[in-house]
């Protein structure tokens, strides 16, 4: 039990009092009272001096640490200009020397293009490349394997075409180009017909004992035919499955009666999403045009103090527009400087606005794969927004595997031979598409009352499909099915039905109310966000760049100007795994083999982000470039805790080819104005913006890892080739591992 001062005081009182025979004098009384109160009193003054004191050595610390704030920020404004200057030299020295290399490689295809002699038209020459489609067009051969020579060669020229387009042709000169793959594409699919009508026409000649029926299968690299014709008319035939290729039909008793032909057709190119995705393209345009009329009027009021007309945005509002232009550039000039003079120059949230709208708008029309979004969410979704629930978002999805052209034909008039001699009525008509659902199967289905499951229309009887997965394709998830509607030039997901997909055998079957084409869906995000990256050095201009994501982790080595794709998942990836490709090339292989871990600009409309500024992160994916060879660079968990206009992430010199130890990784926080190396480390429980002991602040994140660095490792750093950092910085800036982590 703990005794007041006054019941101390009485106690000692009493003590007295007893000591002196139980009795006290009033005087004594006082007195004691009078030396418990001074005590008393001595006690507090030596407290309050303690709290005084410590008060003060409180704000002797705070102030030392003040002006060692202020010590540090001061050096940092004195060495700011050469730190951003010098980083600028570098990075606009390396641009210029990649931009060089590019134009030399340009000007060699063309050189190369031009001296070839195996016969090819060049597809940029107008002349030429119309003479080769006229001339085919109007060749009467057309056996299967001449006609898929020739298919094969159009297809290479649409990729040059593509591959020019890529480059950013002058617009007459791209709108050739477009206009010239979309009739090669078309010359394609007339001369399969073709060769399918004359394969249809010599049926009975190629019937199967067994069957009675004909059926053949013919492929290449790029088109895979089957080729069914009906010559028995058994009632009691169901279906048929190509088993070398895992292609098989199912059709209703209807048609096991008629004069047809069943054909699938799969191209592993796929000629019909792009005319989809200009709609859907179109379609966001316009929309960001109506978005973005609001809210520049409304900028416009905010910065003048009243609503003016469209145009008239003021002073304010031109440099926003000019802060938004220098925001799109893709040069790489976009350093250190450009990003503090954009950041400084920032207004209102309103103004803001604005300038995400136009920024968007801007990456809407020109194609750019740079994500070009502001730091806030735009005012509307910019996805395709359609009232038509079936049609695909190719934004959401991603066509893989190609196009399966699903179709029934009429049976071309077979020959008889009378008296010896072989007739055949030849018709002028061509290929023949033959009409279903017929009358036949409306009866049917009308007298089965059967609905179907999105509208009050009667259903009609299926026809069934089993298709193998492509070998050629990693599905991360159960593929989905679309179908072509060739009149709305979209992929929709209605008119299908008891989709069954066997992981197993890596098939699917389901049934569709008509003869369609199809393709098999992947969503396009499924392996986002990320759950962790590191970018670790294996050398001199090497170096593995990992990613894990949300269902696989996909490993790419960079050496020099190349990349290689590493994955534990080598089942039927082996035309992709360990091959050195391009960061161009690598990009589309992967893509196309349903291993996307790169972004655009529609992204985040898919996928929770951490939000941070493109602009600081652009930059900083730039000096990590140039320091890869020599420092490992990882993911932390306190970049979701720093805000949106700063940083977080792990870095250590590393000098040696082998993993990084755990007790190496420094935090690290990046800013437009300020970079520090903080105190804390990565499992700690809390964040703390503390600045590390012995360390500065630094205007660059260049030179802030290279003052603690070894000779060694800066001269790794300055002797890295500008190839193999342009090939680092693009794959980083692709995948924007400190934002979609």
């Amino acid at each position: 039990m703990v005794l007041s001062d006054d019941q101390v005081t009485e106690f000692d009182i009493k003590d007295s009092a007893k000591k002196k025979g139980g009795n006290i004098s009033k005087a004594e009384r006082e007195r004691l009272q009078r030396e418990a109160d001074e005590q008393r009193l001595r006690e507090e003054e030596e407290a309050r001096l303690i709290a005084e004191r410590e008060e003060s050595e409180r704000l002797e610390r705070e102030q030392i640490e003040q002006e060692k704030q202020q010590l540090l920020e001061l050096k940092d404004r004195e060495r700011r200009e050469d730190e951003l200057n010098e980083l600028r030299h570098i990075l606009d020295e390396n641009h210029s020397a990649v931009t060089e290399w590019e134009t030399e490689c340009r000007n060699k295809a063309k050189w190369e293009r031009y001296m070839r002699c195996d016969g090819s038209p060049d597809p940029s020459v107008l002349p030429e490349i119309n003479s080769f489609i006229s001339l085919w067009r109007e060749d009467s051969e057309n056996q299967i394997q001449r006609v898929l020579e020739n298919c094969a060669l159009s297809l290479q020229l649409t990729d040059e075409l593509d591959f020019l387009l890529s480059e950013g042709s002058e617009p007459c000169t791209a709108q050739q180009y477009r206009e010239t793959i979309h009739c090669l594409q078309s010359i394609i699919l007339y001369k399969l017909n073709q060769a399918t009508e004359e394969l249809l026409k010599f049926a009975n000649s190629n019937s199967d004992i067994e069957t009675g029926n004909m059926q053949t299968v013919v492929q290449d690299d790029n088109v895979t035919l089957c080729l069914w014709a009906n010559l028995n008319k058994n009632p009691r035939f169901k279906g048929y499955r190509f088993a070398e290729v895992g292609l098989g039909f199912e059709l209703p008793k209807p048609l096991a009666v008629c004069d047809i032909a069943v054909r699938i057709l799969h191209t592993r190119y796929d000629h019909l999403s792009h005319h989809s995705e200009r709609e859907q393209v179109q379609r966001r345009r316009s929309m960001m045009e109506s978005i973005l009329t609001s809210p520049s009027e409304t900028a416009a009021a905010v910065q003048n103090g009243k609503v003016e007309g469209e145009g008239d945005e003021g002073e304010s509002s031109k440099q926003v527009k000019e802060e938004s232009r220098s925001v799109r550039s893709e040069s790489r000039k976009m350093s250190a400087v450009s990003v503090i003079s954009a950041k400084e120059g920032r207004k209102s949230s309103t103004v803001k606005l604005l300038e995400e709208g136009e920024s968007q708008m801007e990456a809407i029309a020109t194609g750019l794969e740079t994500d070009q979004n502001g730091s806030n969410p735009s005012p509307a979704e910019l996805v395709f927004d359609s009232a038509d629930i079936h049609i695909v978002d190719l934004q959401q999805f991603t066509p893989l595997g190609g196009v399966f052209y699903f179709d029934v034909f009429h049976l071309p008039p077979q020959s008889r031979t009378v008296k010896g001699w072989e007739m055949r009525e030849l018709l002028e008509t061509g290929l023949q598409a033959f009409p279903y659902p017929t009358e036949q199967s409306r009866i049917q289905s009308s007298t089965s009352v059967r609905l179907d499951e999105h509208s009050s229309t009667v259903a009609l009887l299926p026809v069934g499909v089993t298709v193998a997965l492509p070998d050629s394709i990693l599905f991360l998830e159960d593929p989905q099915v679309a179908r072509w509607d060739p009149i709305g030039q979209h992929w929709r997901t209605d008119c299908i039905s008891e989709t069954n997909y066997d992981s197993e055998t890596r098939s699917i079957s389901f049934r569709m109310n008509a003869f369609y084409a199809f393709t098999l869906l992947q969503e396009s995000y499924a392996n986002m966000p990320f759950q962790s990256w590191e970018l670790r050095p294996l050398g001199q201009d090497s170096a593995l760049f990992t990613i894990t994501g949300a269902l696989t982790e996909v490993s790419i080595t960079i050496k020099d100007k190349q990349c290689m794709l590493h994955m534990e998942e080598t089942r039927d990836l082996d035309h992709l795994l360990g091959k050195w490709m391009s960061p161009s090339e690598l990009r589309k292989a992967m893509k196309r083999a349903g291993i996307n871990i790169f972004v655009n600009e529609y992204s985040d409309k898919y996928v929770s982000i951490n939000l941070k500024d493109p602009l600081i992160e652009h930059t900083v994916y730039e000096q990590m470039a140039l320091m890869s060879s020599a420092v490992a660079f990882s993911w932390s968990r306190w970049n979701t805790q720093c805000g949106q206009e700063h940083l977080v992430l792990q870095a250590c010199e590393q000098l040696e080819a082998e993993p990084v130890a755990e007790e190496a990784w420094s935090l690290y926080l990046l800013g437009a104005q300020r970079n520090q190396h903080l105190k804390m480390k990565e499992h700690d429980s809390s964040f703390s913006p503390e600045l590390a002991e012995g360390t500065e602040f630094h205007s660059t994140f260049l030179h802030m890892l290279r003052q603690d660095m070894s000779i060694e490792g800066q001269a790794r750093i300055r002797q890295s080739h500008y190839l193999y950092t342009d090939t680092v910085q693009r794959l980083l800036w692709a995948t924007r591992v400190l934002t979609y982590s």
